[in-house]
């Protein structure tokens, strides 16, 4: 977005001492503008990247996280409309004043306080995230609006929109500069010192700002509102238009990670992708949103029932067509929500609005959708609400020839429509036959989306056929998975999936399978399958304990899962699980027999595994299990070199540490060889690939790492069997520290050759 595209000298102008201004004062609004919003996208990921450490990872982190920026994002906007009502030469000096008191918290940081060990996260969490970064986020947050504002009154009255997508635009870059640029190249320290300097330049640049300002309440005919109040229609209808992509831009990132593929840094692109979407539908240039403002009804139509359909053989392609699905409603709905803009006087109210809409939706895809549905049902909802909300046209004329007919005629072209919907969706659900039932709701589906786009045009057709689509491919499925009540459940972590075969039982989280229990004969019921067979890294080291401890050894496992290795628990033995989810608790209690077959009288500790391992005695375990990973996404606060000093502390001095690394997407082996070198820990590494015959046992290839302060007890670890090898070192890789972690250099995609 550049300058000139606002302030077009070639417009215009009431006076040529205002083309002037424009011309020298037009890009240090769009400066300011993008600085703010870069800054207002840093701080979040920056600031919840130090609090874990001290908070842990429970979802009420994160959750809350969400809600104290959403809740000052909402101030900030609410104190930008409420400055609407005094001259802007005085709405600059309170700004400015705002500014400087919040600049009383700087360097950015988090509160020199430790959360109380008996503490709700639920209310302590938000009200130290609020007391450590609420003045200076809430006084970042009313940039874009008030800045908008000003530069409307500034220039004679011109409209200021095209600024919101400048805004975006630096929202946009400060979002992908922290995982890309900032947190690998600078540790907490440096980043915080860093924001610090950005703010300064803000404050130096809405000063300037305010120096153009007029200086006589008669040379601002704009500051007080003039034009017509919005009716509370208008009102609710802006607000719906914003809620809808800001839930789906959560749902999708959601139903991306849940039941697509777990690819780290996920989140960033869904969220990106629709803070662009404001970048297209506010611009000035208007023929880019207007094309796929037309074919984001196709859009939904084609990619909808396929999203829902979930898992298949292609899960990156079905992550491409989510992102798609999101970005086209993003623009569509966002672009309607521009058409539909108010005069400029009246456009704190308008972002206001906005900014109540985008905050209820975060609030029902983030928190009110994992407490009342057992599935992702949030994506198909919003995506019927985007349905209904886009804007329609009829895609050829003979289409819309064909829908423009009278009342009756409507109604019965209408009946028709459902009725020959309602046979397909009931053919491909229950008519097909079940060896050719994939390839003939292909064929359904084809003919489906055929009728749908002669529907595009017509709303009530359009949202029948949507519908049916949703309903056959993954609607009806969920909602019989549900009507059974114990084979899904869901938290704050994600959707638990058990699926009961003639001869097992597993637990799936989203597309990650998190233990597997083989049924029949007792001997079968306590086998431990997957990750964790005998031949394992993990089972040579249970194996090993009598003879490494005797038969009163400590174990603790992080990680509770199906509990699996609690099978390998032997009389005398003392044993403790560290669990951060209770739905995981639930599910080893009551659905998975390990727990209660093999160790009934395991403790099990609810909440971050690093804080409650922080307040275990010294020395009071023998082996420590790190198997944390959720859906292959890594804790990193888990793995930082702070953690296994905790780790090295409850151990006792020949104890050892069993580190889980298999994953998908990342090479952890790295991490941990730094963190064992810089901790003086001797190490060696087990790849365990089952035979043929374990295979048919759920026996998985799996990665663990074996690490003691004492040589002499991974000497014998290595002497009991398994092909155990030294770690290897990976030259220029930084160690993981509370202050300092990033994941790119670890990718397995960005680097082919870690191992």
């Amino acid at each position: 977005m550049s300058a000139e595209a606002i302030a077009d000298p070639a417009q215009p102008a009431e006076e040529g001492a205002t083309t002037a201004f424009q011309r020298a004062s037009g890009p240090l609004f769009v400066i300011a503008i993008l600085l703010g919003s870069f800054l207002l996208f840093l701080v979040q990921p920056m600031i919840a990247r130090m609090a874990l450490p001290r908070l842990g990872g429970a979802p009420a982190v994160w959750n809350s996280a969400m809600l104290v920026y959403q809740a000052l994002l909402l101030g900030g906007y609410a104190y930008a409309h409420w400055l609407g009502r005094v001259p802007v030469r005085q709405q600059a000096m309170i700004h400015l004043a705002v500014l400087a008191l919040a600049a009383l918290w700087l360097p950015i940081g988090l509160m020199a306080m430790q959360l109380p060990v008996d503490a709700e996260p639920a209310l302590w969490v938000p009200w130290l995230l609020g007391a450590s970064i609420g003045p200076l986020f809430f006084a970042i947050s009313a940039q874009a609006p008030l800045l908008q504002r000003w530069f409307a009154v500034a220039s004679g009255g011109r409209d200021p929109y095209a600024l919101y997508a400048a805004s975006n635009v630096g929202s946009f870059g400060g979002l992908i500069a922290y995982p890309l640029l900032v947190e690998p190249g600078l540790a907490l320290k440096g980043q915080s010192w860093l924001w610090t300097g950005g703010y300064a330049l803000v404050f130096v640049a809405v000063a300037a700002c305010a120096l153009s300002l007029p200086r006589k309440a008669a040379d601002e005919p704009h500051v007080h509102a003039t034009s017509p109040s919005p009716t509370k229609t208008r009102v609710a209808h802006w607000i719906v238009l914003a809620l809808a992509p800001s839930g789906l831009m959560l749902a999708t990132s959601s139903f991306l990670t849940t039941d697509i593929v777990a690819v780290p840094m996920l989140w960033v692109l869904p969220l990106g992708l629709y803070l662009l979407s404001f970048t297209i539908a506010f611009a000035a240039r208007r023929w880019f949103a207007e094309i796929l403002t037309r074919f984001a009804p196709v859009t939904i139509l084609m990619f909808g029932g396929l999203m829902i359909a979930g898992q298949n053989e292609n899960p990156e392609l079905n992550a491409l067509m989510a992102l798609g699905l999101l970005f086209m409603v993003a623009v569509a709905l966002h672009t309607h929500l521009y058409d539909l803009r108010p005069e400029p006087d009246r456009l704190t109210g308008f972002y206001l609005a906005m900014s109540v809409g985008g905050a209820l939706g975060g609030v029902f895809a983030g928190l009110i959708a994992p407490l009342v549905f057992d599935w992702t049902y949030e994506y198909p909802i919003l995506i019927l609400a985007a349905g209904l909300l886009v804007p329609q046209a009829f895609l050829l004329p003979v289409v819309g020839r064909l829908w423009r007919t009278g009342r009756g005629g409507m109604m019965l072209r209408v009946a028709m429509v459902t009725i020959v919907i309602c046979a397909l969706v009931g053919f491909g659900l229950f008519g097909a036959n079940p060896i050719e039932e994939k390839q003939t709701r292909g064929v359904v589906y084809l003919v489906i989306a055929a009728i749908g786009l002669l529907t595009v045009g017509v709303r009530i057709p359009f949202m029948i056929v949507l519908t049916g689509a949703l309903f056959l491919f993954g609607g009806y499925r969920s909602l019989a998975m549900s009507f059974e009540g114990d084979v899904r459940t869901r938290s704050y972590f994600g959707v638990y999936t058990i699926t009961e075969l003639p001869n097992q039982k597993r637990l799936a989280h989203g597309t990650t399978l998190h233990g597997v229990q083989l049924t029949g004969d007792p001997v079968r019921l306590r086998m431990p399958t997957t990750y964790y067979v005998p031949g394992s890294g993990v089972g040579q080291a249970m194996q090993a304990l009598g003879s490494l401890y005797g038969p009163g050894a400590r174990v603790g496992v992080v990680g509770l899962g199906t509990g699996t290795l609690a099978c390998y628990a032997q009389p005398g033995q003392s044993w403790r699980f560290y669990e951060i989810d209770p739905a995981v608790v639930g599910l080893a209690r009551n659905t998975f027999s390990f727990l209660e077959t093999c160790k009934p009288d395991a403790s099990i500790l609810l909440g971050d595994a690093r804080l409650r391992i922080a307040e275990a005695a010294s020395a009071s375990l023998d082996l420590l299990v790190l198997d944390a990973f959720s859906s292959d996404a890594v804790p990193v606060h888990l793995m930082t070199q702070e953690a296994f000093a905790t780790y090295d502390r409850v151990l006792a001095k020949n104890g050892l540490l069993l580190v889980h690394i298999s994953n998908r997407f990342l090479s952890l082996e790295p991490v941990v060889e730094t963190a064992a070198r810089a901790g003086g820990w001797s190490a060696a590494e087990l790849t365990y690939y089952p035979s043929i015959m374990e295979e048919m046992d759920e026996a998985s290839t799996s990665d663990w790492i074996a690490l003691s302060r004492s040589p002499e007890t991974i000497a014998r670890l290595k002497a009991m069997g398994g092909e155990w090898r030294k770690l290897r070192t990976t030259p220029g890789f930084t160690p993981w520290t509370d202050d300092y972690a990033t994941i790119l250099p670890v990718l397995r995609s960005l680097n082919k050759d870690l191992p």
